[in-house]
């Protein structure tokens, strides 16, 4: 019984983690540029083309929004 409940416990450990790890990401263009993903990593901060702009996800969109970007989920 102890090691069922065991089992238990650490698959709602697993499963709950892997929520934590979701990535969502933007399409954005402008006339400047080609089309690129911008991803919200899970520490909050956006990423482009793999790399940690160090900025959170919603300032660096709404900064690329402001400069005259479109940015699509």
């Amino acid at each position: 019984m102890k090691k069922l409940v065991l089992t238990i416990v650490i698959l709602l450990i697993i499963i709950s983690c892997k929520g934590e790890d979701s990535v969502s990401c933007a399409i954005c263009n402008s006339s400047q540029t080609i089309a690129f993903e911008v991803c919200e990593e899970s520490n909050g901060n956006a990423s482009v083309n793999g790399e940690d702009t160090e900025t959170l996800y919603a300032t660096y969109i709404a900064d690329l929004e402001a400069a005259g970007a479109t940015c699509v989920n």
